[in-house]
């Protein structure tokens, strides 16, 4: 079963994760309810079973809480996918939501890289700042392993494209992960 359990303990956070790639319950609690909202969107967009507890130093802002949550989540991922045999390796997706549209790609590569275009028109979100959305993927991709490139193409709400850019990558990420062959697909036999 392709199951991760992460914990981290900073001075500014405590953050623990519960991964299962072939689905299952998801219980998102950061302290930022937006965050939350996509977190859970992520999830249930990319079938995975995803219990998140952060705690955070959310009297300063909600960086600290997201980044560290994205590094968790990431390792969670490098560890359940083990050495990336077996798996599709890529995958892509495009998610309109009403006015906005978003794009998400991923090479499961173990060459972590972020590419990030979006452009939001509001900087704020609930208790949510709409930069910490870069800052999120910056982390995941780097402790996951994975080349990750994500863009909303266009938008008016930042709610809407924000959601659809972490419904696409949790699409994309779906597809990525989905069992295929029985060794790395790789020219080089290995990733």
């Amino acid at each position: 079963m392709r199951v991760s359990e992460q914990n981290r303990v900073t001075k500014e956070t405590n953050c623990s994760a519960r991964l299962v790639l072939d689905g299952g319950k998801t219980e998102i609690v950061t302290g930022v309810g937006f965050f939350d909202h996509m977190l859970n969107s992520f999830a249930v967009h990319g079938g995975f079973g995803l219990k998140i507890k952060t705690s955070g130093d959310l009297n300063v802002d909600g960086h600290h809480t997201v980044e560290d949550t994205g590094i968790v989540l990431g390792k969670a991922f490098a560890e359940a996918l083990g050495d990336r045999s077996g798996i599709a390796r890529f995958g892509s997706f495009y998610v309109p939501m009403d006015e906005a549209l978003a794009f998400a790609a991923v090479d499961i590569s173990g060459r972590p890289f972020l590419v990030f275009h979006a452009e939001f028109r509001q900087e704020r979100i609930g208790d949510y700042d709409s930069c910490l959305t870069e800052e999120f993927f910056r982390a995941f991709a780097v402790h996951a392993g994975i080349t990750l490139h994500g863009s909303v193409k266009y938008g008016n709400n930042a709610h809407h494209q924000t959601e659809a850019l972490f419904k696409a990558v949790g699409h994309a990420m779906r597809i990525a992960v989905a069992p295929a062959g029985n060794g790395p697909l790789s020219t080089k036999g290995i990733l």
